[in-house]
């Protein structure tokens, strides 16, 4: 039995049990140990916690409420629902904690350019708006397939003054964005900053990212605290590389609640036809590390799908994948539709309109809710408001 309240992972060459760990091009070893060296010294000092700090509370808008949503507590008749408002935040969603944070590292290591990946925009919208506040310039890969289901953020980065680069090769989605952005990476290691959104990729990034997003569980806690006087009998949000969730959730590894991390479950569970890879998938290296991803009998990366772009990832972070393999954590998808109905619920019980990722945990919500006592309180990670979502697929579904 794992002691969770003397976890520390990742150990010093950056794994989570077998997961993690650091599989790049030897040209990349040298700026990885950099960033290593960088985010080290800069998180064991004051005054970088002092300004990140400072940024997150006087241009994020931290912290987020923490909302008690009475009536969709009243029409799933089970347990006490709080909604993490993460899509209050500057940009609309919780990227903006980790941009912020690798912006000061960025400049505190002297690169100028920074370059990115994005699914649904949102991690891409927080890096332009970084970049705009502290003048860097800003490079975002973003597959052909995203710019065109979320125009509305792409055309948001441009105004912001960051190059978007849209992506034509694969399946036009967030996996091949991520493979133009470390291609990108190789050839301007020098000069460039790569600014990886989710807890993915090689050591240190999975836990920087992490450390960075920590912010959103350790508000939940002490909000839940003052409202309830208790710890939450249960935590739900969506993974996709799993930022939101792996934020929420290690503040509460030590305590008793039950943590549920929700995937994109697509159209069926049948391989290319979802992103579910942590709760249908197998070990393999993906992007630099090892965790759960979605491929084939000969190993070959499987095609994602999911109706939520920032879900429409064939692998996910390796501390899931530690605290999948350990129990702490369980793991399973929604379909499309059920996230479709999710996105109406929420939106007309209490005039919220979450993004179709956040959706996929409403719809685990409705699962859950009367499995817990009405006394007992969950909370639902909102990772992002829905206005980036209004295609037609998702919002005309009447």
């Amino acid at each position: 039995m794992i002691d969770f309240k003397n976890y520390n992972l990742p150990d010093d060459s950056g794994h989570f049990g077998e997961y993690g760990g650091s599989y790049v091009p030897e040209t990349l070893v040298p700026a990885l140990n950099e960033l290593e060296s960088a985010f080290t010294t800069a998180w064991k000092d004051d005054g970088f916690h002092s300004e990140f700090d400072d940024l997150l509370k006087n241009y994020s808008g931290r912290p987020t409420p923490l909302y008690f949503a009475d009536k969709l507590s009243s029409d799933l008749g089970g347990a006490k629902i709080y909604l993490k408002r993460e899509d209050l935040g500057h940009t609309g969603s919780h990227k903006i904690n980790n941009t912020l944070g690798q912006a000061l590292l960025a400049i505190r290591m002297g690169k100028k350019r920074i370059i990115a990946e994005t699914g649904a925009g949102q991690h891409g919208l927080a890096v332009a708006t970084v970049a705009a506040k502290f003048g860097l310039n800003a490079v975002v890969y973003m597959g052909r397939k995203d710019t065109i289901r979320q125009s509305l953020n792409v055309r948001k980065m441009k105004l912001l003054g960051a190059e978007v680069i849209p992506v034509d090769s694969g399946s036009k989605t967030l996996k091949d964005a991520i493979n133009e952005a470390i291609r990108d990476w190789v050839t301007n290691v020098e000069d460039s900053f790569y600014m990886i959104g989710s807890v993915v990729g090689p050591h240190p990034y999975p836990l920087m990212v992490r450390n960075f997003q920590r912010i959103i569980g350790l508000e939940a806690k002490k909000q839940f605290d003052e409202a309830e006087g208790s710890t939450p009998a249960a935590l739900v949000a969506c993974v996709g590389g799993g930022s939101n969730s792996i934020g929420l959730f290690h503040p509460f590894l030590s305590t008793d609640a039950k943590l549920y991390g929700v995937e994109g479950g697509g159209e069926k569970l049948e391989l290319g036809n979802h992103s579910a890879s942590l709760s249908e998938g197998s070990p393999g290296v993906l992007h630099g590390s090892l965790s759960y991803i979605l491929q084939d009998s000969n190993g070959q990366i499987s095609p994602a799908e999911s109706i939520a772009p920032g879900l429409d990832y064939p692998g996910s972070g390796p501390e899931h994948s530690y605290l999948k393999d350990c129990g702490r954590v369980q793991y399973s998808s929604v379909s499309d539709t059920e996230a479709l109905n999710a996105f109406k619920l929420l939106s007309r019980t209490e005039g919220i309109i979450p993004a179709i990722e956040s959706s996929h945990a409403i719809a685990k919500l409705i699962q859950i809710a009367t499995d817990y006592k009405k006394s007992d309180g969950i909370i639902v990670c909102l990772s992002g408001r829905g206005d980036k979502d209004f295609s037609e697929e998702v919002s005309n579904g009447e």
